[in-house]
């Protein structure tokens, strides 16, 4: 499935008849056709005018070296000038292997000379009132249903936007004047002149008219980068990003369909952060005028040792319009999402890292981070490696700020990944029996109510490590173990009952199949037996017999932790430590601990999160919410739109 076009066309249609006035590429299927008709196996044969034996196969394939051929001007103009029914709607035809996709768009020519606007007063006059244009692009037949849709997406936005200068200020008028009298002037040289000439009439439209030059800028974008950036006549902003090219910065041939993007997105928590793929400097420079101001606040405050909470807070934006952001620089391929980056988190290189001495990236590296070689550098990651075993109190702070910027870089190039620790409660040889809690909810359904809060102020965090600098911390007689960002990844439960005792119970996360009020009311009685035999009560016989032989067990309170976090379907592996510690407000001392005395029951697995990893996203991603946000904004391929 190849995203990239085969050829861009451009057709117009009014009472004096239909005319293509403008393809890209032209040159090699000019050259192609007479190449074939020219071209003779033997010089001295003759030519056989009709062949009553055999009758030539007819051509099945309209494709050569990635370009459109076999259509003349004639026969592209003639299927693309639709009736009038048929305008303001989805144009889509299949020849052969070709497939045209466009969006015929009816506009009155010469409306801009009603105002003054310079030199289109008479254009009115001499054009006629009513013109059809249509911007055609060819595409494989084999291209997706996503593809198509993004193209027709394409054609809709130029097409109206040509309507909108058309009125301004007769612009279209103006440059299909040019294109004519360009097509008319070869059409009147000399046939003699014509066939030594080689210049065709597409060559001179592109030196005479700006439209020309636009949308060959077009079908450059979209085959380089499949980022799309222009003013139509320096007034209309046109953006537009193909999803399925714009992520193969990584790898030629992986294809990313949109349905993936949003699904993806829908599944991202608080406690995730943004890791940018530009130079957050450059990225501002870039932007528009008409930039969202959350959008600008977001990047000023950035950081890839930051949550989407705390940026939140530190830009004083609502979670629900940190997440909006995300998904545009997400869809953009100017983010990714990662966990963010504290002394615990654990990487190892990806599986399809380059490994040549001769890659691009090596010469890459060496440019950002001068005597230090790439591949030195990833062979210290070939087994899984944590950040605070690279470190150590003898590195001078310079040494250590590298470091973090050498794990940044390698993420962003796609060749690190992070693994998580995942937990499974494993009571017998053939593991648990079937769960009676009720199911676990879908991703993004949990913070709900936490995405609508806004943050006015920011908490003082103890931070170990930042990009500029890596401060040493001391650590706590709590929290030995923890890492940075566990003050983050415990999160202000939205539903809570504080008991007599001090004991904060979070309730709006719970699945237990349990009396919550019979729950509570045997804490705050000081009665951990009767807890603990209400939370056991949802387990299988083997299961409850697993739990209490294990001498931790004696302890109510770890007996308490432990059945609540098998009951809540945090030990079934769906769910890293992480992502526990968010939503059960603990740290990870508490966990580790945890899962040491239960070591005998709880088995622990180190992957990656397919969040996170965006580039598994396609087969890891499980929710199942087939459409993109409906709160992104007036345009889902605009990420500057207000």
């Amino acid at each position: 499935m190849e995203p990239n076009p085969l050829s861009i066309i451009f057709v117009k249609s009014d009472s004096k008849g239909d005319r293509l006035l403008f393809r890209y590429p032209y040159a090699a299927d000019t050259k192609t056709e007479s190449s074939l008709q020219n071209r003779r196996k033997n010089p001295y044969s003759l030519t056989v005018t009709e062949d009553l034996l055999q009758t030539p196969p007819p051509q099945t394939s309209n494709i050569y070296k990635g370009h459109l051929t076999g259509f003349s001007d004639e026969v592209l103009s003639t299927l693309f000038a639709v009736k009038p029914e048929l305008c303001e709607s989805k144009f889509e035809l299949k020849v052969n292997d070709v497939r045209f996709v466009g969006h015929p768009t009816l506009l009155q020519s010469g409306s801009g000379g009603n105002r003054n606007t310079g030199n289109s007063g008479p254009i009115n006059k001499e054009n006629p009132s009513i013109i059809l244009i249509n911007i055609v692009f060819a595409l494989r037949a084999t291209a997706s249903h996503s593809i198509v849709k993004c193209y027709y997406d394409l054609s809709k936005r130029l097409g109206v936007s040509l309507r909108h200068e058309e009125k301004r200020c007769g612009y279209l008028s103006k440059e299909t004047k040019k294109m004519v009298t360009a097509h008319d002037e070869v059409a009147a040289r000399p046939e003699q002149d014509v066939n030594d000439d080689q210049e065709t009439p597409f060559d001179i439209i592109l030196q005479r008219s700006p439209l020309a030059c636009d949308l060959k800028s077009v079908y450059d974008a979209l085959i380089t980068t499949g980022l799309i950036h222009f003013r139509i006549n320096n007034w209309i902003e046109v953006s537009f990003c193909l999803p399925h090219k714009v992520h193969q910065f990584h790898k030629k041939d992986f294809i990313l369909e949109p349905e993936s993007i949003y699904k993806c997105l829908q599944s991202i928590e608080p406690y995730h952060g943004l890791l940018l793929l530009v130079d957050a400097t450059e990225f501002l420079d870039g932007l528009g005028p008409d930039t969202s101001p959350a959008l600008i606040r977001l990047i000023k405050m950035y950081s890839p040792l930051k949550s989407l909470h705390t940026l939140a807070a530190d830009a004083d934006l609502t979670l629900t319009m940190v997440f909006q952001l995300t998904a545009h620089l997400l869809y953009w391929a100017k983010a990714i999402v990662i966990f963010p980056l504290c002394e615990n988190n654990v990487y190892v290189i990806a599986p399809d890292a380059p490994t040549s001495i001769h890659h691009p990236l090596v010469d890459k590296f060496s440019e950002q981070f001068p005597g230090l070689s790439l591949l030195q550098v990833m062979s210290e990651f070939s087994l899984p490696t944590s950040i605070s075993q690279k470190l150590t109190p003898v590195n001078h702070p310079e040494q250590q700020s590298q470091l973090v910027q050498m794990v940044v870089w390698m993420l962003q190039h796609r060749l690190l990944l992070q693994l998580h620790t995942y937990v499974y409660f494993m009571p017998t040889p053939n593991g648990p029996s079937i769960p009676r809690a009720q199911p676990r909810p879908i991703h993004g359904q949990v913070h709900n109510s936490l995405r609508d809060g806004s943050y006015q102020s920011t908490p003082e965090e103890q931070r170990c490590m930042s990009v500029g600098a890596i401060v040493p911390r001391a650590p706590s007689e709590s929290d030995l173990s923890s890492n940075i960002s566990d003050d983050a990844l415990i999160s202000p439960s939205p539903i809570r009952t504080k008991l007599n005792n001090g004991m904060v119970i979070p309730l709006s996360s719970s699945v237990v199949s349990v009396d919550e009020a019979t729950f509570v009311h045997n804490v705050e009685q000081g009665k951990p037996s009767l807890v603990s035999e209400a939370l056991l009560n949802g387990l299988s016989s083997e299961e409850r017999a697993a739990l209490l032989k294990i001498p931790a067990a004696s302890n109510p309170d770890d007996l308490n932790l432990v059945a609540r976090l098998i009951m809540r379907g945090f030990f079934r592996g769906n769910h890293h430590i992480e992502e526990i510690m968010y939503k059960e407000n603990l740290r990870r001392s508490q966990l580790f601990q945890l899962l040491d005395k239960f070591r005998e029951v709880l088995v622990t697995c180190e992957t990656e999160d397919p969040i996170a990893t965006f580039a598994t996203v396609i087969h890891n991603c499980s929710s199942a919410i087939p459409r993109p946000r409906q709160d992104l904004g007036p345009y889902p391929n605009g990420i500057a739109a207000n």
